[in-house]
């Protein structure tokens, strides 16, 4: 646990009722201008705005957040990070993240609850057994963790699936990433945002984004529903709404807004030790602190910037869940939720400078955001500091889809079955 939160702290707290919990970021008014104004305060501009002030000496920042640290995304997933990548760009980046994970409660001071319980994904045919071996080879060369275990070795490491012969997708064996896991999300926002806010960085709250000040081609400041603020540069990263707000800017986007849902059960023993993700269809599942099962699939399947999610995709998944483990037949759902996804034409992001001078672009994620924070933010906020694409988001330009760059690596980390 981290010093600032140790086991003292929370017993003074507890005990001593007259005392108020200190408050874990400022929330000052916000000035008339910034150096750099962060449009968004989930995981990825939060950090983008501590790497700026950390590693680029920038104190002049204000991240703007329409409503309140850890309502939007970063506070509406499944909580998922590894690196099992197999295409060049996303393999090294996700690769930093992951690396980036294991240091992060040291590195904020806060207790973020990163687990490295492992990722298993279980193949169900002997064509997906040899892609997992593709994938996993592609893995080690990197210097990437990997294990390509058979039945046998499947069953040890989960018991709990459906190895009968009556199973509709036969399991044939898996690949396992020992190092990924599970990382408590609203920890992540919180983390760095009381780490951001220690350096000078101005979070604001309730401070919705409603158009953009310019002067030619150039963007000098956005308009707020808490008035004018003018920045040299200003960085979108906001999730589901990245093309809606771009659009403001002048600026058309390859994005489509989708709804993804998540599922959580009622709390059991432990019984799931890893996240567990399936080659039959695009499912996972992993168990939480508090005993949930926690598990998500598919998209819902059409553009919509909703919250709520369609009875259809909830049944898909639940069939999922009760194919792969019977056990879940017996469990009652506790609640679900939805949040907005931005998908790309090949599933990756971007992360970049925009054609439109003085504004940067974080966005494009897919299924893929949470785990992304750290690097993310390290590597936007070397684009935007520098002028210049950090080495690890080279491959996450705008312009890739004129170039032929597409880094299509669609249903990353599950690689639905095909007969």
């Amino acid at each position: 646990m981290a010093k600032g939160y140790s086991i003292f702290n929370l017993l003074k707290h507890a005990l001593r009722k007259d005392e108020p919990w200190p408050q874990a970021w400022a929330k000052p008014e916000p000035k008339s201008n910034y150096d750099v104004i962060i449009i968004g305060g989930g995981g990825h501009g939060l950090a983008t705005a501590y790497y700026l002030a950390k590693n680029h000496g920038l104190k002049n920042i204000a991240v703007l957040e329409k409503s309140y640290i850890g309502s939007g995304n970063v506070g509406r997933n499944t909580t998922i990070i590894r690196s099992n990548y197999m295409l060049g760009s996303n393999t090294k980046f996700f690769e930093k993240s992951l690396q980036m994970w294991e240091g992060l409660s040291h590195e904020l001071d806060f207790n973020c609850m990163v687990s490295h319980r492992g990722q298993i994904v279980v193949g169900v045919s002997p064509g997906q057994m040899d892609t997992f071996a593709r994938r996993g080879n592609i893995m080690r060369l990197h210097g990437i963790d990997a294990q390509l275990l058979d039945r046998n070795e499947t069953m040890k490491e989960v018991p709990y699936l459906d190895y009968s012969k009556e199973a509709r997708f036969p399991v044939h064996g898996s690949i396992l990433q020992p190092r990924a896991g599970t990382v408590r999300h609203d920890a992540v926002a919180w983390g760095y945002a009381r780490a951001a806010s220690a350096l000078g960085v101005h979070i604001i709250e309730n401070c919705e984004v409603t158009g953009f000040v310019k002067s030619g081609n150039k963007i000098t400041g956005v308009q707020t529903s808490r008035g004018k603020i003018l920045a040299d540069k200003t960085g979108i990263a906001v999730a589901g709404h990245t093309s809606h707000l771009a659009k403001m800017a002048g600026l058309k986007l390859p994005v489509e807004t989708h709804i993804l849902q998540a599922f959580v059960t009622e709390p059991v023993k432990p019984l799931v030790h890893h996240v567990v993700s399936w080659g039959a269809e695009l499912f996972y599942l992993s168990q939480s602190d508090k005993g949930g099962m926690v598990f998500g699939g598919h998209l819902d399947g059409f553009n919509t910037y909703t919250q709520r999610g369609q009875f259809f995709k909830m049944k898909d998944v639940m069939e999922c869940a009760v194919s792969l483990m019977p056990f879940m037949s017996r469990m009652k759902l506790l609640r679900h939720w939805g949040g907005v996804n931005d998908m790309t034409p090949d599933g990756s992001p971007f992360i970049c400078k925009t054609p439109v001078d003085g504004l940067y672009l974080n966005g494009g994620w897919c299924y893929q955001g949470f785990k992304a924070t750290p690097a993310s933010g390290l590597t936007f906020a070397h684009t935007i500091a520098i002028d210049t694409p950090h080495e690890l988001a080279t491959g996450f330009s705008l312009d890739r889809f004129e170039r032929g760059g597409e880094l299509d690596e669609h249903g990353i980390g599950n690689w639905t079955y095909k007969q």
